[in-house]
């Protein structure tokens, strides 16, 4: 499997981040970690090994991105505005860096999958549902997407505009990106298990969001035995997987 680390220098974080890339060619997927955890997230948790056969056949390839949630949605220290300016900062980072190298390491523009798992899948749909423009799809597993949670329901622009279930709930049904939407393959996934808990609730509030927009997403809830953990997300992304390979 061809493997490897980009290191770079940030100009919208301020420091050096990573960017772990695994395989040559296939549909693209831009990875983002599980709260507090970084580019190597997915092979700390057996993601990698899982994915490797679809990998190693030229399927698809994998773009994992560093996250800074210990200055944002972590950060029980910093001040609730310098919290969320980070997050900000993080979005800027992903579209204006990270997006840049993704389509240089594919050799021209292609529009890549945006997906993780819990947090990951949290911060797949800001970036989806802010720049459909950029992406081909989502797969979100457990995500939660009234980020003012993490602030104790404090909000400010910053944390509004990182929180599709509340962005969304007030879009214009006749703006530009509903259209947009309604082009791209997306899937939303969370069961009812252990510790779903705490996210449960903001899926039904951004199903209900989008089902007012008349946005046409798959969001699919399994059962009382499906647990916030990786077991869960490894059946999930076996089952929704293929739709995205087509």
């Amino acid at each position: 499997m061809r493997y490897y680390i980009h290191t770079h220098y940030s100009q919208c974080l301020e420091r050096d981040m990573n960017i772990r890339v695994y395989g040559h060619y296939g549909r693209t997927f831009l990875v983002f970690p599980c709260q507090d955890g970084q580019s190597d997230d997915y092979d700390k948790n057996g993601m990698i090994e899982f994915f490797a056969p679809l990998i190693e056949e030229g399927k698809m390839k994998l773009i994992c991105v560093d996250a800074i949630d210990h200055e944002s949605f972590s950060n029980q220290f910093n001040s609730y505005e310098h919290r969320a300016y980070m997050q900000e900062q993080y979005y800027y980072y992903i579209i204006n860096e990270v997006m840049p190298f993704i389509y240089k390491e594919n050799g021209g523009f292609t529009l890549p999958v945006v997906t993780g798992c819990s947090m990951g899948a949290s911060q797949a749909a800001i970036m989806f549902f802010r720049r459909p423009d950029l992406f081909s799809g989502i797969l979100a597993l457990s995500g939660c997407y009234d980020m003012s949670y993490f602030w104790n329901w404090w909000t400010n622009e910053h944390v509004y505009n990182n929180s599709p279930a509340l962005f969304l709930q007030n879009m214009d049904i006749n703006h530009h990106y509903i259209n947009l939407y309604n082009q791209k393959k997306m899937v939303f996934v969370v069961g009812q298990g252990n510790y779903e808990y705490f996210v449960d609730w903001s899926f039904y509030k951004l199903q209900n969001a989008i089902n007012r927009l008349g946005i046409k997403a798959t969001m699919d809830v399994w059962g009382k035995d499906v647990d916030h953990h990786w077991y869960w997300w490894k059946k999930q992304y076996t089952y929704f997987l293929p739709q995205f390979l087509e």
